[in-house]
């Protein structure tokens, strides 16, 4: 059997949309939201098999994966594909939790200190222009 009479299931557009929301855990409401839809139309989209390019590209570009990657998957690289990106985004930092190493507060307050410290010097040197003047 070659490659051209080997059969292949083709993809299920939006059940492949509905699994990669779901993996990275984004709602239909937001996808809706961002495609200026009700929650309901992005429901029907799920469960179409066929979606027009132009609506892939902007569902692609919500969830922040490629537009092939909802037309070709199959369910076992759906999968494959996730556990791919979610690697290589924590590994870039993008997921990593924030840890500080300093408290924000004595922060703010060292700002204070300095921004009084400079309003403090700008006075002196006023009063010194002041008194030079008289």
């Amino acid at each position: 059997m070659n490659i051209e009479t080997m059969p292949f299931k083709k993809a299920h557009h939006g059940r492949n949309i509905k699994r990669l929301r779901e993996m990275l855990g984004v709602k239909q409401e937001a996808i809706a939201i961002a495609l200026d839809m009700t929650q309901q139309n992005m429901s029907l989209l799920e469960q179409k098999e066929e979606i027009e390019d132009k609506i892939l590209e902007k569902i692609a570009k919500v969830l922040n994966v490629p537009a092939d990657a909802i037309k070709n998957m199959s369910d076992d690289v759906t999968v494959s594909y996730i556990n791919t990106f979610n690697d290589s985004a924590i590994n870039q930092g993008h997921f990593s939790p924030y840890y500080c190493t300093f408290n924000p507060i004595d922060k703010v307050v060292e700002l204070f200190e300095r921004m009084l410290k400079a309003e403090q010097e700008r006075n002196t040197i006023l009063e010194k222009l002041l008194k030079e003047k008289k």
